[in-house]
């Protein structure tokens, strides 16, 4: 299991550490894990899935645009 950290999970979802906490507190993004004071991470497949799942989404026939 690999960690990735905020400016990697950033990098990859192309969304600010703002926006990427609202979705999470909305139930919408994966959990952080918290690894110390003033330090999180987020688990690498969790975030690749999301990713699968915002690609799917947009791929899905039924899926307004």
């Amino acid at each position: 299991m690999r960690l990735l950290s905020k400016k990697q999970v950033r990098d990859l979802v192309l969304y600010s550490f703002a926006h990427t906490a609202r979705l999470e507190a909305a139930g919408k993004f994966p959990k952080r894990i918290r690894l110390g004071t003033g330090r999180v991470g987020y688990v690498e497949e969790e975030i690749q899935d999301w990713i699968r799942s915002k690609v799917a989404e947009r791929d899905s026939p039924t899926s307004s645009r």
